[in-house]
């Protein structure tokens, strides 16, 4: 199966800037094990310096939905999306959090790809 890449947006509140970073900087290691137990690699989130984030990763598994059910039900991860959530504003109408709803980050569509 060939590895899928995905992009995805989000908005950072004005007031969570300097929060969002620290915690990124420090990202709790049972959220980073769940990242690599759900196939997820080469994982970044960019953000513009006004509002957007920009999140790309790498898929390489066989069953991204499966995988992102086995993210979903981890405590920690849900913990974690709770704290980040608050410091974030979806794009995505009727968005209610990570955990739950139509999505929190859009994903975007590629246009373009080359290696």
């Amino acid at each position: 199966m060939p590895t899928r890449r995905i992009a995805q947006i989000v908005h950072l509140k004005p007031s969570a800037v300097a929060a969002y970073k620290e915690c990124h900087a420090n990202v709790w290691p049972a959220v980073l094990q769940q990242i690599k137990e759900c196939n997820i690699c080469d994982y970044s989130i960019f953000f513009d310096n006004e509002r957007t984030l920009f999140a790309t990763f790498k898929y390489v598994g066989e069953d991204f939905e499966g995988d992102m059910q086995r993210m979903k039900a981890n405590p920690k991860v849900r913990e974690w999306w709770a704290m980040t959530d608050g410091m974030q504003e979806s794009p995505i109408p009727g968005a209610l959090g990570s955990a739950e709803g139509p999505g929190w980050w859009k994903v975007l569509d590629e246009v373009f790809y080359t290696e």
